[in-house]
C-alpha cells in the first residue's frame, strides 16, 4: 500500500513546481543564497499541496478511471490503495503546505491557501465544465508562477501571468485532444465534458493559444521594463528557442499522439529537452552575463 500511496503523490509531475524558480532566475538573485533557499521551499511546499490535489482528484476520480485503459491501474482506482488511506494523507500534505506556507510569509501563504482551494474545487466539480476546466489547470500555474515571485521578493510582472497562463493553457489543452483521441467512443465515460469537445475544436484552440504564447514571449522580451530590468535587448535572441518547443510539442501532439502527459513528454522527448535546455542556458546568459 506504501508503494501505492507514493505513486498516488504522482512525483513525476511534481516536474510542474518547477515554475517557481522563474522568480528567483528572473529576478538575477540566483547568487542569494536566502533567496535560492525560500525558493527551494516553495517547490517544496508545492510538491506538498498538488500532492494533496492529486489523491483527492484521485478519490474523486476513481470510479471514472477505471473507464480509462491507462488510469484504472491508478492506485486509489485499482483498490490498492484504500479511499480512507487516501484522504488522510491528502489532507495531511495540505495541512502540511499551509503551515510550511505560514512560515514562508503571509501573501504566500494566502497563495498556497488559494491553490488548494482551487485544486480542491477543480476536483470536486468545476473539472467538469467545458473550457472552464483547462482554464483552470492554467491558473493552478499562474499560482506557482506568482507563488515562486513572492517568496523570494521579486516584483511580479504582467508578462509572468500572461506568459505562463497561455502557455499552461497550450498544455492542458494538448492534454484534452490526447485524452480525447486516446478513448474514442468511450470518452465521455471517463470525463463526461470530454463530450463537449472534439479534436477538431481542440486543434483550432491549440494553434490560437500557441500564435498567443509565441507573441506573448516576443512581447515580454521587447517591453521596456525588461530592457530596463536587464539592461540588454538580448532577451530577444531566446525567442527562437520558444517557437522550436512550441512546434515540436504540437508535431508530438499531432504526429505521436502525445501530450496526456505533459510532464513525461517534456522529460522523454530529447529533441524537445535539448530545446528547454538550450532556451534556459540563453536566457541565464543574458540576464547574468550580458
Amino acid at each position: 500500500m506504501m508503494s501505492g500511496l507514493f505513486s498516488s503523490l504522482r512525483p513525476i509531475q511534481w516536474t510542474k513546481n518547477l515554475i517557481v524558480f522563474a522568480g528567483v532566475i528572473f529576478s538575477q538573485q540566483l547568487d542569494d543564497r536566502l533567496a535560492i533557499a525560500h525558493a527551494v521551499a516553495a517547490f517544496a511546499i508545492f510538491c506538498a499541496a498538488s500532492s494533496a490535489g492529486y489523491l483527492a482528484n484521485d478519490i474523486a476520480d476513481r470510479t471514472a478511471d477505471r473507464a480509462h485503459p491507462r488510469k484504472k491501474s491508478r492506485p486509489v482506482a485499482s483498490g490498492r490503495v484504500p479511499v480512507a488511506a487516501a484522504a488522510v494523507a491528502s489532507i495531511v500534505l495540505g495541512a502540511g503546505a499551509i503551515v510550511w506556507a505560514w512560515l514562508l510569509g503571509q501573501w504566500f501563504f494566502q497563495i498556497v491557501i488559494a491553490y488548494l482551494a482551487l485544486e480542491l474545487c477543480y476536483s470536486i466539480l468545476l473539472k467538469r465544465i467545458v473550457i472552464v476546466d483547462v482554464i483552470l489547470i492554467s491558473v493552478g500555474f499562474v499560482f506557482r508562477a506568482i507563488g515562486g515571485a513572492v517568496v523570494v521578493g521579486a516584483e511580479i510582472s504582467p508578462w509572468l501571468f500572461v506568459c505562463t497562463m497561455v502557455l499552461a493553457l497550450f498544455l492542458a489543452l494538448g492534454k484534452r485532444r490526447a485524452e480525447l483521441v486516446a478513448l474514442g467512443d468511450s470518452s465521455e465515460a471517463h470525463r463526461a465534458n470530454l463530450a463537449d469537445y472534439s479534436v477538431q475544436l481542440l486543434d483550432h484552440l491549440l494553434s490560437v493559444v500557441a500564435a498567443a504564447t509565441l507573441v506573448s514571449y516576443s512581447l515580454y522580451t521587447l517591453a521596456p521594463r525588461t530592457l530596463s530590468v536587464f539592461g540588454t535587448p538580448n532577451m530577444i535572441y531566446t525567442i527562437p528557442f520558444v517557437a522550436y518547443g512550441l512546434f515540436r510539442y504540437l508535431y508530438l501532439i499531432h504526429t505521436r499522439e502525445a501530450g496526456e502527459q505533459p510532464e513525461h513528454t517534456l522529460l522523454t522527448d530529447i529533441p524537445l529537452g535539448i530545446g528547454i535546455v538550450l532556451w534556459l542556458a540563453a536566457c541565464l546568459t543574458v540576464i547574468y552575463l550580458a
